[in-house]
């Protein structure tokens, strides 16, 4: 039986290249690809990145109850198929989901085994810097993310892992240990977190 994993970060944090780089590493490693109602990006390709479906398919897999967790997000909808996550981890396979804080707890009430990561920018303007980087959103658009990101980062103590994504190898490593049962000194309760958080959520 394989090992759930739920990572959640706020926008612009680096979760999507951490995880990348997990993925290359670990060949038993499995990213859940979520449903979304948002269409899609200019490099994104249905089934590798999301399945993408209209709101109204959406809510008839909400009504048959085919998620193991769902949530709106910036206007879409969002989900994880509950029976694609199950035989991936009865297959013995790891498994990562890739949701926001509000998915994440649903999670951990439908699957309490599960192991959670938040990850953190080291501060707010690494925050912003790396979400104009991208260059996909408009500056209306980068100023609600960074809004939003206060909300989001405001729940990292419901995880049960904290990583600071200030230096990526670090990070990746970090991230590495508690895929591999440790990471002890990274939980969500070390006192350092607390005046990181003060100066990262507005």
């Amino acid at each position: 039986m394989g090992r759930l994993f739920v990572i959640s970060a706020p926008s612009g944090a680096g979760k999507t290249s951490l995880v990348a780089s997990l993925l290359a590493a670990r060949p038993n490693l499995t990213v859940s690809v979520s449903h979304t109602t948002r269409k899609p990006r200019a490099n994104e390709l249905e089934g590798r990145d999301y399945y993408f479906v209209t709101p109204a398919q959406f809510h008839q897999l909400i009504e048959q109850q085919a998620f193991l967790e769902y949530a709106r997000v910036f206007d879409n909808y969002y989900g994880t198929g509950a029976a694609q996550v199950r035989d991936k981890l009865a297959a013995g396979s790891n498994v990562l989901l890739e949701i926001d804080w509000q998915g994440a707890r649903q999670v951990r009430r439908a699957m309490p085994d599960s192991s959670s990561i938040f990850i953190l920018p080291p501060t707010r303007a690494a925050l912003e810097q790396r979400l104009r980087e991208r260059r996909t959103d408009s500056a209306e658009t980068i100023a609600r993310r960074l809004a939003d990101a206060s909300t989001d980062m405001s729940h990292y103590d419901e995880f049960d892992f904290v990583v600071v994504n200030d230096q990526f190898d670090k990070a990746a490593m970090d991230l590495g240990t508690i895929l591999d049962g440790g990471g002890r000194e990274l939980r969500c309760n070390r006192s350092e977190l607390k005046a990181l958080i003060e100066t990262l959520v507005r």
